[in-house]
């Protein structure tokens, strides 16, 4: 008998190549613009700049901001993959560049309440002098 007409090799042929073939069409597929990446990076940003991190965290927008650059330039070259890792990155950025911002402003507030209460103290002090 053999070996090749047998029906356990042919089934094996068969599905060796079924298994090379969708191997390579995932391969040859360029995958799926990362659109919700893309959206998300500039809800993102743009909840950075209300934020007040083009003033208060600049460095962090600046990077967010050019990460969405490569981001978008790698969707028109169709390298999604690239692109779904610079638009992650530049979310990553902008939430930094956010929560800078916002502890920036915490800060500031406290500093203007440490203030005031001096004052007040003062303003006690004087007081309660005779």
């Amino acid at each position: 008998m053999n070996l090749l007409s047998t029906p356990s090799f042919r089934r094996l042929a068969f599905l060796s190549l079924a298994g090379a073939a969708i191997l390579l069409a995932g391969c040859a597929s360029k995958g799926v613009a990362p659109v919700a990446q893309l959206a998300t990076a500039r809800a993102s940003i743009s909840q950075a700049e209300s934020a007040g991190a083009l003033q208060l965290a600049p460095v962090e927008m600046l990077a967010a901001r050019e990460k969405l650059g490569k981001a978008e330039a790698a969707v028109r070259e169709e390298r999604f993959a690239d692109a779904r890792r610079w638009a992650e990155q530049a979310e990553a950025d902008a939430e930094v560049a956010e929560r800078k911002s916002r502890a920036a402003r915490s800060t500031s507030a406290v500093e203007e309440l440490a203030r005031g209460n001096a004052a007040l103290e003062k303003e006690l002090e004087r007081k309660a002098r005779p």
